[in-house]
């Protein structure tokens, strides 16, 4: 499906479940692909122009989807399971990778998407991974994190938020927005750790958060350096004037660490 080398949209059938999808096609067709997963509230629009993007200054070729509950893809039913990531990374993730062909790839994953990418790199050891990328990533809930999943629910329930991710979601936006906020307020959700996974992550890793993140500190990232391999490649940009998502708030260093990671891997 993606060896097509022209850009397009599409649609893409796993298990009785639509996925919608954008692919950007490689300007070199030696590079891997950057698949892209995104945040909590997060889908294929969002990205917004971060695909094209990264694609120019990659040379990559660039798959992102959207995840069941979310943008155009099929709907769920709520609650979420706690371990909703697992299932993504352990289940859909490998099963797309397979569908759509992908025989070199790297994962760029933000917020909940860089969770995921931990998971998949730590549990499934797929063959054709190259390399990962966090941007903004969680390996354990923070007290940081409660407060801004509360202010986002009041924001959505009082504000004009929900109006804003509608636009987006279309009319599932509430599996989408209490999919993701019910489960990171739940009691029990407040032990989610994936700090295991780490261990077992034999590619290049980078990961890139703002200081002024308000979903996680800095301990996201001393976590990550002491759980991966002692003699595996790890780099991390810390941000400044830089929220929760790097890839919007400075593009220009999110496009430029991408370029130089893929050219370590070349």
């Amino acid at each position: 499906m993606l060896s097509d080398k022209k850009s397009h949209t599409g649609e893409l059938d796993l298990s009785g479940l639509r996925f919608e999808y954008q692919w950007v096609a490689p300007a070199q067709s030696d590079r891997p692909t950057l698949v892209l997963l995104h945040e909590g509230l997060g889908c294929v629009a969002m990205w917004k122009d971060v695909p094209e993007r990264l694609a120019a200054a990659t040379a990559c070729g660039v798959l992102v989807y959207s995840r069941a509950g979310y943008g155009a893809s099929s709907s769920v039913s709520l609650p979420r399971a706690t371990r909703y990531m697992h299932d993504e990374a352990l289940v859909t993730l490998p099963a797309l990778i397979e569908a759509t062909g992908l025989t070199s790839f790297v994962l760029v994953g933000h917020s909940d998407g860089g969770s995921i990418s931990i998971i998949y790199a730590g549990g499934a050891q797929a063959k054709g991974l190259q390399g990962v990328v966090l941007l903004a990533p969680h390996v354990f809930n923070e007290a940081v994190c409660v407060a801004s999943a509360r202010a986002a629910r009041r924001a959505y329930q009082e504000t004009s938020l929900r109006d804003a991710l509608e636009n987006y979601h279309g009319d599932q936006v509430d599996i989408a927005f209490y999919g993701w906020n019910d489960v990171w307020l739940s009691d029990e959700f407040w032990h989610w750790n994936i700090e295991e996974y780490l261990s077992r992550i034999n590619v290049p890793v980078l990961v890139l958060q703002g200081r002024e993140d308000e979903y996680g500190t800095t301990a996201q990232i001393e976590a990550i350096r002491a759980g991966l391999p002692a003699d595996g490649e790890f780099d991390a940009l810390l941000i400044d004037k830089c929220g929760h998502s790097p890839q919007r708030d400075a593009p220009e260093l999110v496009d430029q660490a991408l370029a130089q990671f893929i050219e370590r891997l070349a």
